[in-house]
């Protein structure tokens, strides 16, 4: 009995040993340029930041294929930076939300870059707040109803490459497949529509993966 136990621990211990091994974890925070296609504006014009934690999980033993999953905080919204006269209306709202990305990479080992498609699950956990003003002369959207959808779904790509030792560079395109604001009206003059509303954002992150010292000591191509 006490040896099937050790056997057992020493089994574990091995188990252990081996998924530290093949699993990382990282930290990142940068921005996050977004617009929301729908409202009547255009252009990637709200700025706001994007951080959280990951894990880079190897598929393999010459570390070509990986496996990523996140839990980010990810400010997105709808801005418009333009004078008045300039525009239909003039906005500033934020949208908070908590991304769930989960991806698979490709990892070039000659060039050093990493490239991913994946999905991302977010969760709008703050409805928005800002400022709508308009002019009559112009597009007049719906404010007296501003809450959006709490759920979003978006494909992603995604590159990464490394900066310095554990230090890498990350860009991240998106583009929500569901909508986040169903049937938004517009009026202007007699003419009255509605529109569904998607998210669309570009992210720039700095990552510091932990442990890249040790796997490039074992690394095998």
């Amino acid at each position: 009995m006490r040896k099937l136990t050790l056997l057992a621990l020493l089994l574990l211990a091995t188990l252990s040993v081996q998924a530290q091994q093949r699993i990382q974890a990282y930290v990142n925070a940068g921005a996050t340029l977004g617009q929301v296609e729908g409202d009547e504006l255009k252009g990637f014009n709200h700025l706001g930041f994007t951080g959280g934690v990951g894990a880079w999980i190897h598929l393999d033993s010459k570390d070509r294929w990986a496996l990523a999953v996140e839990t980010d905080y990810n400010c997105r919204g709808i801005s418009n930076h333009k004078s008045s006269s300039e525009n239909y209306y003039n906005i500033q709202l934020d949208l908070h939300y908590v991304d769930i990305p989960i991806s698979i990479f490709f990892h070039d080992p000659y060039g050093g870059l990493q490239f991913g498609l994946g999905m991302v699950y977010s969760r709008l956990v703050a409805q928005p707040h800002g400022t709508v003003t308009f002019s009559p002369n112009y597009f007049i959207p719906d404010s007296s109803n501003m809450a959006f959808l709490k759920n979003d779904l978006a494909p992603a790509v995604e590159f990464r490459f490394t900066i310095w030792q554990n230090l890498k560079l990350s860009f991240r395109y998106q583009r929500s497949i569901i909508p986040i604001k169903r049937d938004w009206t517009f009026t202007m003059g007699d003419n009255t529509w509605s529109n569904n509303c998607y998210n669309s954002s570009v992210s720039m992150r700095l990552l510091w993966q932990f442990g890249e010292e040790n796997r490039r000591r074992h690394r095998r191509f």
